[in-house]
């Protein structure tokens, strides 16, 4: 079944009344979510708003208490994160997570792992179409890696400078194929030449790739410059939602996030 529409665009994900108990403590709270198809959207919230906790929730890394979460039409609440990057669910984590020994290609190349098709016997071998595949999967890696405009692909992860790891940790994500990506924090740590060039670079993942873009981010000025819509939370519940213009002007969330956050 097609998912339904969000304003007349198909969503690629859609929440259902999702909600998170650690112990006594109600991190999620019957939390009601879309995202249409080629769509940045973002969640903002106070530190401890449960940001995270439904990020991991989406990717498949907690599972909710309550509610479920139906992507491309399928029912995942109950997939694993690695089904669900099969599926086309990619993420980054807000700390950066890359192989630091290993170069930009093979972080890239390891983020491909769910969509090769060779097995141990094939690699063992080295039949012909192993090699093809391997070749292929070079020429992928190395595109997307001139995508995010990385052009150090034999340094070490952990020698290149901080706003290269991050692009390089989109790359990797990409790999992966995926129809939705999320992002946790993705410009934490940047100063504004760098922010500026990301915020460009997730643009064009939705303009020339397709994507559709779930944003945790605390700069204001990416939130309002880049989202089609914002979803705000506030311990674990959904308080707004709506276009940038419409979010920074409910006194809800002036009240609750935007009279601290950083605006200016």
């Amino acid at each position: 079944m097609p998912p339904e529409a969000v304003d007349g665009t198909p969503k690629i994900l859609e929440a259902r009344g999702i909600t998170k108990v650690f112990g006594g403590l109600v991190a999620v709270n019957s939390v009601n979510f879309a995202i249409p198809e080629r769509a940045i959207i973002s969640l903002i919230g106070p530190n401890g708003a449960g940001k995270t906790t439904f990020f991991n929730m989406v990717s498949g890394l907690y599972k909710p208490t309550s509610g479920s979460f139906v992507f491309g039409g399928t029912d995942v609440t109950r997939l694993g994160a690695h089904q669900r990057a099969r599926l086309g669910i990619g993420r980054t984590f807000q700390n950066i997570r890359l192989f630091g020994t290993m170069s930009a290609l093979d972080n890239v190349l390891a983020g491909m792992h769910t969509r090769l098709k060779s097995g141990v016997l094939g690699s063992i071998l080295r039949t012909p179409g192993v090699r093809r595949e391997e070749e292929e999967a070079r020429e992928r890696a190395l595109e997307l890696l001139r995508f995010v405009g990385l052009r150090s692909r034999e340094t070490f992860a952990k020698n290149l400078p901080y706003g290269d790891q991050r692009r390089l940790e989109i790359a990797r994500a990409l790999a992966s194929e995926p129809k939705l990506l999320l992002l946790d924090e993705p410009t934490a740590g940047m100063n504004p030449q760098e922010t500026a060039r990301l915020t460009q670079l997730i643009g064009r993942l939705r303009d020339e790739r397709g994507i559709s873009i779930l944003l945790i981010e605390h700069e204001m000025r990416v939130v309002m410059s880049i989202s089609d819509r914002v979803t705000v939370l506030d311990h674990g519940e959904k308080i707004s939602e709506g276009s940038p213009v419409e979010v920074r002007e409910d006194p809800r969330v002036i009240e609750a996030y935007l009279g601290t956050a950083r605006t200016g």
